[in-house]
């Protein structure tokens, strides 16, 4: 568990990671994913750096088709699910121990 100190109150930007749940749109899908930052710690929130890449792949930054990847985040998995939304026709397999 990492330690992030910060007070809840003081307004630093953190307010969305208490949210239960975060909505997202990427590859003409919406993502809908549970957060528990009180419960469960950081790995259970969805961070800008995985917004942020899922867009760079989204953008065709990237080319995904015919590819295999392996997504090793320690995260919720966004960056997994829109890789295997934007590989259309290729063998995708996504494992989740939290799902």
């Amino acid at each position: 568990m990492a330690l992030v100190p910060y007070e809840e109150t003081r307004g630093m930007g953190l307010q969305k990671f208490h949210q239960p749940l975060a909505t997202f749109s990427f590859a003409n899908h919406t993502i809908q994913i549970r957060q528990d930052w009180r419960q469960l710690g950081v790995a259970a929130v969805v961070w800008d750096a995985a917004v942020v890449l899922s867009t760079f792949l989204e953008m065709g930054a990237v080319e995904l088709r015919d590819c295999s990847a392996v997504e090793l985040g320690a995260g919720t998995g966004l960056v997994g699910i829109v890789a295997a939304l934007l590989v259309f026709g290729g063998h995708n397999i996504f494992v989740c121990m939290w799902c």
